[in-house]
């Protein structure tokens, strides 16, 4: 079989995304995968929800075109395969949330079980004496946390180019740490996946004021996506020559992190469902502040690089774990504390916010 450059297979796969993107979008259209607006989506027009559905695709088709070695990855296919089909039936169907719950567990299940990409030690939080292994728990933990992750990607996912940029800020940056690590095979698998993310933001991201997002990942897209994410997190995070220590995992994804936590504990705060859905997560609020979809996903793209650059630099300096984790938990404190209080953080910056009465009365 004829080996060919790795930068080919780049190009090829940012080729099949761009066509895959342009090709589905009549396809969408005629069968009804598309994003009408509501009481919570204002977008314009109907868009359709391809995004997820191409990218997976041309994910996979490069990956096994590519010249590496994939027997390890079939439970990552497997899963993929499973998110991707109940994500496209939810987008056309609206399922119940039971479902998608259901569909996620067994994708995640698979990955530990099959896969075994599991959590097995989440490092020396505490201090470097003391590793916090967890035992039995590996699985359920497991399990969870991917379920966390792939969540809230998906409640970050509300403005044009948000989801895809902060997922591309801890691909890049899982990149060089798999770099720096030695583990040039992990490197080029998620080389392939951050260029297709590149293709689909050009379709994705509002790049002047009038303009719109041409598709939407979709639901299929944000748990495709978020799968990927916990599986190289935890690839490179777990084992006795792990690439990097598992709280700066916590740092590569630090904007949806920060933002689901605030979230849940805000509605539970407020007698409400920790999963209920509603329009008071940090983009909305920059939004109700009068800052344009644009300057919205800039400015959170740049929180998620800023984090990402502590973790990398964590990661690269060699800070003791407890010390890194106990800087992010200050963070996520400032986080919280910034979106319980955001009118007095929007006058700060002589904005004003529009806000629900419920919001403004807390």
């Amino acid at each position: 079989m004829t080996e060919y450059p790795y930068y080919t297979y780049l190009i090829a796969a940012f080729g099949i995304a761009v066509v895959l993107l342009v090709g589905l979008q009549p396809v969408a259209h005629r069968i009804g995968l598309v994003d009408s607006p509501n009481n919570r989506k204002h977008h314009k027009g109907e868009v359709p929800l391809i995004g997820g559905l191409a990218m997976f695709i041309a994910i996979s088709l490069i990956m096994l075109a590519v010249n590496l070695p994939l027997s390890h990855l079939r439970a990552f296919f497997a899963g993929s395969i499973i998110l991707i089909l109940v994500g496209v039936l939810d987008d056309l169907h609206e399922l119940s949330a039971r479902t998608r719950f259901l569909a996620q567990i067994i994708a995640t299940g698979i990955m530990a079980t099959w896969g075994g990409t599991i959590i097995i030690d989440f490092g020396a939080l505490v201090s470097d004496q003391f590793i916090f292994t967890l035992g039995w728990l590996a699985l359920p933990v497991t399990i969870f946390s991917s379920i966390g992750v792939i969540n809230s990607l998906n409640m970050v996912d509300g403005v044009d180019g948000l989801a895809g940029s902060v997922s591309l800020v801890a691909v890049g940056s899982m990149i060089i740490i798999a770099i720096g690590h030695g583990d040039i095979h992990t490197a080029k698998l998620l080389g392939i996946v951050g260029i297709v993310l590149f293709a689909f933001l050009l379709f994705n991201w509002s790049f002047s004021g009038s303009q719109r997002a041409r598709v939407f990942m979709g639901d299929s897209g944000s748990m495709f996506l978020g799968f990927v994410l916990s599986w190289y997190f935890i690839t490179l995070s777990q084992g006795e020559n792990r690439a990097m220590n598992p709280v700066i995992a916590l740092w590569l994804y630090a904007v949806p992190l920060n933002d689901t936590l605030t979230m849940m504990i805000r509605r539970v705060r407020k007698g409400r469902s920790p999963f209920s859905a509603d329009r008071e997560h940090f983009h909305h609020l920059l939004q109700m502040a009068g800052y344009s979809n644009r300057d919205t996903t800039l400015f959170m793209l740049g929180y998620a690089v800023i984090a990402a650059t502590i973790g990398l630099l964590g990661w690269h300096l060699g800070i003791p774990e407890h010390m890194m984790f106990y800087l992010f938990l200050a963070v996520f404190a400032a986080h919280f504390a910034i979106v319980t209080r955001a009118w007095k953080a929007m006058r700060f910056l002589k904005r004003r916010i529009a806000a629900p009465k419920e919001f403004t009365n807390e």
